[in-house]
């Protein structure tokens, strides 16, 4: 942390039970008036996350030209003081912690405090300062005591926000929710440039910027979304956990291999898109509320971890593209291919797996919780029983990962096992087996799917996928827009699947079109 953030955290000289990071006086800065910034630089809004017992990370990004087109904000080049405090009370009267951070250059002008010596299981405050300007008060929260089972966690998730394809209503939405916890499952950004990907009776916003594949059209286009007032509500209502799907980078993208390879785009070799994914990984870490341990180093960056909420649940936040096999057959939906059988296969990586594997084993949480990007159940599409017509995509491209890891929380006797998901743009709620070919294998686990924000547009409003049919296990469809709230005790977690009818067009009341409760020791969905 030190080398990365130059800062220390001391507690002298602030009274009793203050906390700050302070800048290194080796460090050169510039004061916000020095720097000559004569309007607001908090434009991007501010946000928390990665709570545990006694901190969280504190993030802020300044600009005062969000969609410059070198990625910089319009910032001078310089480093800029920024100072922060953390209070009991929104008015932030009973401050507990403060101190000074650098919003440097090389990493956009982003701000990443890690908080510590908080009281477990509390409601914080906190904001920003840089010489006359004054962020917003956002709304975060420590996480229980690790012997600690809470009485309750609100927690929503959410995925799959394509800026272009509609208003953030939902975001706002989610935020007036109050839940106390958000995780984003992937997709946060979209990578295309204007005009190339388009709904039906067009789009209702564009892109600026061509496509991401530099680090300036990354920060530019993170900046772009930072800069929207509902996104903003939704990160100042409560500390987030974020994961990326494909596209933070690149469309469907595995490992080192891009969805194509044109000619003049930085796809056309290993190395080229290397450098690509260099480029958004950095974007990705300064635009997050994400600990140092998350730091890229060139294009690999940690993003899989386990976040404990006391002795209520865990939080195995997975990462389902840096390290996967490439998709089979050209991806897509295919018929027949015997290869996504193959034992060697694997979506997670070794390393990954044996991760997630050690943490059932080692879980003494009730709820083991996977927060992770794509389809997990079983979803054929051809009724025919010796035709399977699958996602090479989804983990039914990589079906015995798929089964040692549900195998996994079997063999460890995991109380409860969730998995969250994103990217498919519908709500879906599944049960899950280790075998769906077989009608007597066991229930094991929930799958919760949740829609998009935005992408693809307007739904329908559809309850009924026709593969439900012969898909027994699949239980709830819709296709709306929005997000899912959770409420977690220790004997249940129910879901309500929040929809909007439209997104083309600002200000969507929201409702909840299904609710299910999964019942603690009760695999399934009642």
């Amino acid at each position: 942390m030190e080398n990365i953030s130059r800062r220390s955290l001391i507690s002298a000289g602030l009274g009793a039970g203050l906390v700050a990071a302070v800048a290194s006086p080796a460090v050169a800065v510039s004061t916000a008036d020095d720097a000559g910034l004569r309007t607001d630089p908090f434009t991007l809004g501010i946000a928390s996350g990665e709570p545990w017992p006694d901190g969280f990370v504190l993030w802020t990004r300044l600009a005062v030209n969000p969609v410059a087109e070198d990625g910089l904000g319009g910032m001078p080049s310089r480093n800029v003081t920024v100072a922060w405090e953390v209070a009991e009370d929104p008015a932030m009267r009973r401050t507990v912690a403060r101190g000074v951070e650098h919003a440097r250059l090389e990493t956009a002008h982003s701000v990443h405090v890690e908080v510590k010596g908080l009281r477990p299981g509390r409601e914080y405050f906190y904001r920003f300062r840089t010489g006359r300007h004054m962020s917003e008060v956002g709304r975060t929260l420590t996480s229980p005591a690790p012997g600690e089972t809470p009485a309750a966690l609100a927690m929503a998730f959410a995925s799959c926000a394509q800026y272009e394809h509609g208003y953030f209503t939902a975001y706002k939405r989610l935020a007036e929710d109050h839940p106390d916890l958000v995780l984003h499952l992937g997709d946060y950004v979209y990578e295309y440039k204007k005009g190339s990907y388009v709904i039906g009776g067009g789009n209702p916003r564009d892109h600026e910027g061509p496509e991401t594949v530099s680090l300036a059209g990354y920060r530019q286009r993170h900046a772009q979304y930072k800069a929207d007032a509902d996104l903003q509500a939704a990160h100042a209502i409560a500390p987030w956990l974020v994961v990326w799907d494909d596209h933070e980078v690149d469309n469907n993208w595995a490992d080192d291999i891009p969805e194509n390879t044109d000619a003049g785009q930085l796809n056309d070799t290993t190395g080229h898109f290397r450098q690509r994914r260099a480029a958004a990984f950095q974007a990705y870490y300064e635009n997050m509320p994400l600990r140092a341990s998350s730091v890229p180093a060139g294009f690999d960056m940690k993003i899989y971890r386990t976040i404990q909420w006391g002795q209520l649940a865990n939080f195995h936040m997975m990462d389902t593209r840096q390290y996967r096999d490439d998709q089979l057959a050209g991806d897509g939906w295919q018929k027949n291919v015997a290869g996504r059988l193959e034992e060697n296969r694997t979506i997670t990586g070794a390393e990954q797996e044996k991760w997630l594997l050690d943490g059932f084993r080692n879980s003494t949480q009730r709820w083991d919780i996977l927060g992770q990007q794509v389809f997990f159940a079983e979803r054929d599409r051809d009724k025919a029983p010796d035709i399977d017509d699958v996602s090479m995509d989804g983990w039914d491209g990589y079906a015995a990962s798929r089964r040692r890891i549900t195998q996994g929380w079997v063999d460890a006797k995991v109380r409860n096992a969730v998995v969250l998901t994103g990217d498919v743009h519908r709500h879906w709620a599944t049960d899950l087996k280790v075998d769906y070919k077989d009608p007597a294998s066991p229930v094991v686990g929930s799958e919760l799917v949740c829609s998009s924000i935005t992408s693809t547009g307007n739904g329908t409003g559809s309850t009924t996928d026709p593969t439900m049919a012969w898909n027994p296990h699949l239980k709830f469809y819709n296709d709306n827009r929005g997000y899912v709230n959770t409420r977690i005790t220790k004997d249940s977690m129910t879901a309500d699947f929040r929809v909007l009818d439209y997104v083309t067009t600002p200000g969507a009341p929201v409702s909840t079109r299904k609710s299910f409760t999964i019942n603690d020791r009760v695999p399934g969905l009642a």
